[in-house]
């Protein structure tokens, strides 16, 4: 715990850090608790015009009766007030539910008061008398930590989950990934709850990154659950906490939430869920009290979940509370047109992580790559550009065979780019800027393969 130092600088800050301070707490909602009409008016003057919502209560008894109504981010606490002190009360709100922040204002800082301080949950504690940028300092403070602290634990399990599309981004321009694109434009102003179907690799936890960039959401975090990765036991804690630890759903809090193989949850966690999608709230294990929730709810999976509803594994009700929005991802061999594009992307990324020269993507390893079956879609043509570098060759069945030994006739490179073109161009309809633009090539580019081919 820090204490704020009552012999600080007491003049105002300056124009910069008063300006940091004004953005990190201008969402934060307080409960100011003092028994002093001067003090509570004094706060609130203090913090009303940079904070979302300050409230303020003369009794612990009136503070606990904010608190069953409204939601605070951080509690202004006095410790000496008649009938229950500041602390006492903290310690009973910690066991009923109080889920916000809290800063302990006393004159009295002995050892004793800061032990029972952390012992009951405060983040911090200043000194009485103090001046406006002392309060306003603790504020910030606190709240930036809290704002460190989900970030930390967002960051660990994001690395515990080792998620390969964290940096990845929707890829290709072909019909079948314009039209996702297009579906996600669409949506992501709204908060509707969104589902990705499709076949194991198809890329929908990078479809669902992309859904939340494009968001008004995108400064807020993303938050991937692989439902099928984890026991129930667990996944019930990460998601929902219990009145020790917030869970993904807090710490998700103004973002997006995916949760990835959803039919995998197991049924009371099905009825969890839908009763938080639907009443905007959630009651944490062990706590009294609900706290609302800001979130985007999307989903994804591969199963048949009209087969999962007959077989009685998935809620019917759960099922249509989700699938509002279906976006499904194409297969790989249905968008043949994007390998090109994907392979050089994983052949540039590969060969710079395992520092090895990259390999030539000849026109017949392109036309192999287009006829092969692509059982596991992207990832597995991902897991096949990282096998060949570590092995400094393609398989036999993409590096291409001897004359004489494949008689079936192949399509030519040039003829496989034309039509990628002229489809590209078809789905603009017939802007070449933006075609040109959606390709990554400049629109001279586009005029003159357009010339050539009589277009």
């Amino acid at each position: 715990m820090t204490m704020a130092d009552s012999n600080a600088q007491q003049g105002p800050a300056s124009g910069a850090s008063q300006h940091h301070i004004d953005r990190a707490i201008r969402h934060v909602s307080i409960l100011v608790v003092d028994d002093e009409p001067g003090m509570r008016n004094y706060l609130t003057r203090t913090l009303e015009p940079r904070c979302k919502k300050v409230m303020a209560a003369a009794s612990a008894e009136e503070a606990s009766q904010l608190l069953d109504a409204h939601h605070f981010d951080l509690v202004l606490l006095d410790n000496v007030m008649p009938g229950q002190s500041g602390l006492d009360w903290l310690e009973e709100q910690r066991r009923v539910g109080l889920f916000a922040e809290a800063i302990l204002m006393t004159a009295y800082a002995d050892l004793e008061t800061a032990i029972h301080a952390m012992r009951v949950g405060a983040s911090d504690f200043v000194l009485k008398p103090f001046r406006s940028n002392q309060i306003l300092n603790a504020v910030n403070r606190c709240m930036v930590q809290k704002y460190l602290r989900r970030e930390n634990f967002l960051l660990k399990y994001e690395l515990q989950a080792d998620s390969l599309a964290a940096r990845g981004r929707l890829i290709g321009t072909s019909p079948g990934i314009e039209s996702v694109r297009k579906t996600l434009e669409r949506v992501a102003p709204m908060p509707t709850p969104v589902m990705f179907t499709g076949a194991s690799g198809t890329g929908k936890e990078i479809a669902a990154r992309t859904l939340h960039a494009m968001s008004d959401r995108a400064n807020a975090p993303f938050v991937p659950i692989n439902c099928a990765s984890v026991s129930p036991a667990r996944l019930s804690k990460d998601l929902f906490g219990d009145a020790s630890q917030d869970g993904l759903l807090v710490h998700a809090s103004g973002g997006t939430l995916f949760l990835d193989e959803v039919a995998e949850l197991p049924l009371p966690m099905q009825a969890e869920l839908l009763r938080v999608i639907e009443d905007g709230r959630l009651r944490p294990e062990g706590s009294e009290r609900e706290m609302p929730l800001n979130l985007r709810f999307v989903f994804a999976t591969n199963a048949d979940l009209g087969a999962a509803m007959s077989a009685g594994t998935f809620r019917q009700d759960l099922y249509h509370r989700i699938n509002v929005v279906n976006i499904h991802m194409p297969r790989l061999r249905d968008r043949v047109g994007d390998i090109p594009e994907l392979a050089e992307l994983f052949m540039g990324k590969f060969s710079r992580q395992l520092g090895v020269e990259p390999l030539a993507l000849t026109e017949q390893v392109l036309l192999s790559l287009a006829r092969y079956d692509w059982t596991g879609n992207v990832r597995e043509l991902k897991n096949l550009i990282e096998r060949s570098l570590i092995l400094g060759e393609f398989p036999p069945e993409f590096a291409g065979l001897p004359d004489g030994e494949d008689n079936e006739p192949v399509e030519s490179l040039h003829a496989v780019e034309r039509r990628h073109i002229l489809t590209v161009l078809e789905a603009c309809g017939g802007n070449r800027a933006e075609a040109a633009r959606r390709l990554g090539v400049s629109r001279k580019t586009i005029d003159r393969k357009c010339s050539m081919w009589n277009v």
